[in-house]
């Protein structure tokens, strides 16, 4: 099964996740601030990080832009904070998820599985004289070799951007409403989730664009949603 660490510098929260990875088979590795989970991550091969904001010596929202220098496994932030801007920065320094304080353990599990399924997906390698292949222009996205390139170069894009781009490539044209998006990539109701999508979203365009303020593939469609432009 897949090996995860969770980093929180409060360690009955650390040892209550590790209760319940465990009875879903997980390997479970544990750090109590940024500075050990990046020590671990250079030791050990990990699946996914879960990983608390504030922390002592090394906050979460630092380690992750670190980590995220090197390493695209799934990153879900654990935050005390609720506030949309709390959420936003941790999306916009590289984590794919994030569950907020207190939080219902099973929901976190949840999240681990959809993160980590997401994750061997992307990083699957099947060879097959018939190729799952969407293009348009010079972006082109191989569904079965999970790769995706811009005239040729291959471009790196975390789990939850590969399958929001593979949804709209696979869709050139129509438009999808942000609700549309989220529940289609998270596959759970959507409230109050568009700063969530729209990093993402920002993520993909500052990946595949040449200029991203005036997008020649990920078109945003004002008062609906987004589209990939068929070309």
């Amino acid at each position: 099964m897949a090996k995860i660490l969770v980093c929180d510098d409060d360690k009955e929260i650390v040892e209550a996740i590790e209760i319940y990875l465990l009875q879903e088979g997980y390997d479970v590795l544990k750090a109590y601030d940024g500075e050990e989970a990046l020590k671990v991550l250079k030791e050990e091969k990990v699946d996914l990080l879960v990983i608390d904001v504030m922390m002592p010596r090394l906050d979460g929202i630092r380690a992750t832009l670190k980590i995220r220098e090197k390493n695209n496994m799934p990153i879900i932030i654990l935050s005390a904070k609720s506030e949309d801007a709390d959420k936003i920065l941790g999306l916009n320094v590289g984590a794919d998820d994030y569950v907020t304080k207190p939080f219902n353990p099973l929901e976190l599990v949840a999240r681990v599985k959809s993160q980590l399924r997401r994750y061997t997906q992307l990083g699957s390698t099947v060879e097959s004289e018939h190729q799952e292949v969407y293009e348009t222009g010079g972006l082109s996205i191989n569904d079965d070799l999970k790769t995706v390139t811009v005239d040729g170069e291959i471009v790196k894009l975390t789990p939850i951007e590969y399958n929001i781009l593979l949804l709209l490539v696979k869709n050139q044209g129509k438009v999808f409403s942000i609700d549309q998006i989220y529940e289609s990539i998270w596959n759970e109701d959507a409230i109050g989730v568009d700063n969530t999508v729209a990093v993402h979203i920002r993520h993909i365009r500052e990946k595949i664009e040449i200029n991203p303020k005036e997008p020649r593939y990920l078109k945003v469609v004002w008062g609906v949603g987004y589209k990939i432009e068929k070309i």
